[in-house]
């Protein structure tokens, strides 16, 4: 974490290699990057594409200390195979900074996009928070405000004024949170993005919060994802960290700790970002695993995440292969799969089978695989059903399905009816053909005219004697 000055003209020879950098494509793998040693990845998404915002670590082979001078930014249009843009931003962005190009997030509001960056300023205080404005994602960025947003001179400022985190709700309010060395903190900014508005807050609620927030809603709930480096169930030794995570119902909180999101990696640093995609929730994080890197040369990775049935978050399971391509839809069906992001409820699941099974992103292999967990309703028989709903209308014209069939009490239906609620009744999705209750495959339905509804209802019918049970369920954005 040096402290050292970054000459004016070193600046500008950054800004202008920046300027010319090509885009080039990236593996599909984990890290998703090995050219360069990516950090502190912050993704967005933007109609088709997903992009990750990331320091780029410099240090030599064997380097004890961050050397961090530019943001790169990488994109996806199926989070598995990535592009390199190279470096959009730099410290030389901001005339006031002098050095650490640390942690940044892009949020894009008023046909804009900001990038909130973690940078050392040139006057008293140690790390600031920037923001610099473009008209793209890909910039061109400027400096949007002259000066620090955050320093150490804000009442009430952080321990270590780093990792911003920018979420806007609903209603046009945003707010940015923020901090280190146990010092998280929340304001909100004005509609320009570029102020704050009313004092700084200290939340509660954040168990063991040590740095790294990342705020998103999902269902109306409030999440928090923040770095930890507790030895209570987050790390065995106290010089790595995990990612924790929190919800509340007030995006100023206060905060209920729910557990933790994603364990320990190979470097010492724990940073992430979630988001959805495709219909597909991911994680973005960093770890040691690229050629010759380290705890100072770090690499971005992506994996896919999956959210139980009342909203908790599963673990993530860190993979070295990285997310099966996901260019929207997939499996038979055209546009977003709408699944990941509903609620779902059934009638009746077995106490050893998982409702969360449904919509958990799985790639069944035949109707027997419990590798992403199964949904049986064993051993009811006759009529069930499972559902989705949203909080708001979607617009829905295909659905699909994978049956379970174990071989024992579980089998696939007789037959299944799709129903959707019209706001005062459940009544039938008209189909072009029948709904499919073949085994081992993905059984598509497509629909006559597409719906709008907040609930959509997979009605399943046994055969005599059996139950029935999915696997995977999707429902198709037109």
């Amino acid at each position: 974490m040096s402290r050292r000055r970054w000459p004016a003209a070193l600046c500008a020879l950054v800004t202008a290699a920046a300027a010319i950098a090509v885009a080039t494509p990236a593996q599909a793998a984990n890290p998703i990057i090995t050219s360069i040693y990516t950090a502190d990845p912050a993704p967005l998404v933007v109609g088709n594409t997903m992009y990750i915002y990331a320091g780029r670590d410099e240090a030599p082979a064997g380097g004890t200390n961050f050397q961090m001078r530019e943001w790169h930014v990488l994109s996806s249009t199926d989070a598995a195979n990535w592009t390199h843009h190279g470096a959009k931003a730099n410290i030389g962005t901001f005339p006031w900074a002098g050095a650490d190009a640390w942690a940044s997030e892009v949020e894009p509001r008023n046909g804009k996009y900001y990038w909130y960056t973690s940078v050392n300023g040139n006057g008293a205080g140690w790390m600031n928070i920037g923001v610099a404005v473009g008209d793209s994602p890909l910039g061109p960025f400027t400096d949007a405000k002259g000066g620090p947003l955050i320093s150490d001179s804000t009442p009430n400022s952080s321990g270590l004024n780093i990792d911003p985190t920018v979420f806007v709700d609903d209603d046009g309010q945003a707010y940015m949170y923020w901090g280190g060395y146990w010092g998280p903190r929340a304001v909100r900014l004005a509609s320009n993005m570029i102020d704050t508005v009313g004092s700084v807050v200290t939340p509660t609620g954040l168990t063991n919060f040590w740095e790294a927030p990342w705020m998103f809603k999902r269902n109306g709930l409030y999440y928090m994802m923040y770095a930890a480096n507790d030895t209570g169930g987050c790390v065995t030794n106290s010089n790595y960290a995990c990612q924790r995570y929190a919800t509340a119902t007030n995006p100023l909180g206060p905060w209920t700790h729910r557990g933790v999101v994603l364990g320990q990696v190979s470097s010492t640093t724990n940073h992430a970002g979630i988001v959805e995609f495709n219909g597909q929730w991911y994680i973005v994080y960093h770890n040691a695993n690229a050629p010759s890197g380290g705890n100072f040369r770090r690499s971005v990775a992506v994996d896919r995440l999956y959210f139980n049935a009342d909203g908790t978050i599963q673990p993530v399971v860190q993979t070295t292969t990285g997310p099966p391509a996901n260019p929207g839809g997939g499996g038979g069906g055209s546009g977003t799969n709408l699944g990941p992001s509903a609620a779902a409820s059934t009638s009746y699941v077995s106490s050893w089978e998982s409702l969360a099974a449904i919509n958990n992103g799985g790639t069944p292999a035949n109707s027997q695989d419990r590798s992403n967990l199964a949904y049986g309703n064993w051993p009811q028989q006759g009529v069930q059903w499972v559902e989705y709903q949203w909080p708001t209308a979607k617009s829905i014209n295909k659905s699909s399905v994978y049956w379970f069939d174990d071989n024992q009490g579980i089998d696939v239906p007789a037959s299944c009816q799709l129903q959707y609620w019209n706001g005062s009744a459940y009544v039938p999705v008209s189909l072009q053909s029948a709904c499919g209750v073949a085994g081992n495959t993905e059984n598509v339905s497509n629909f006559t005219s597409a719906i709008s509804t907040t609930r959509l209802r997979l009605q399943i019918t046994s055969r005599s004697g059996l139950s029935t049970g999915v696997l995977e369920w999707k429902a198709f954005q037109s």
